[in-house]
């Protein structure tokens, strides 16, 4: 199964602080700016899949080093609109990354990847 870095804390700040601060902490973060993924194990493969509608595949980094799949995205969005007595420009920059640690039985020459409706 692939495994998620970045935000394990060793098991005794569970004991400490109690799962539940842990586990609503992480779900806040998450409703934020990461982009949810399923992780799926069938006999023969691992489908990790990232839901980030708006994105393209051109969008998307894939970074593989020390078994560890590294998916991120940064997009910036810009528009500008002029009238008679105002102008006004917005912009805006959203960017994720998501780690996994691959098992040993994943075999990195066969890594690929589709988009497809939004799904990485």
């Amino acid at each position: 199964m692939l495994a998620r870095i970045n935000h394990s804390l060793p098991v005794y700040f569970d004991d400490f602080f109690g799962r539940d601060f842990f586990r609503d902490f992480s779900a806040n973060q998450r409703s934020g700016s990461l982009p949810a993924v399923n992780v799926l194990e069938n006999d023969n493969d691992y489908v990790v899949e990232v839901a980030a509608p708006g994105l393209e595949k051109k969008d998307f980094r894939i970074n593989l080093e020390n078994d560890c799949l590294t998916i991120s995205s940064e997009k910036e969005n810009k528009s500008e609109e002029r009238n008679d007595n105002y102008s006004r420009k917005e912009f805006s920059c959203n960017s994720f990354s998501r780690s996994f640690n691959l098992p040993d039985t994943v075999d990195i020459d066969k890594i690929s990847a589709s988009h497809k409706n939004g799904i990485l």
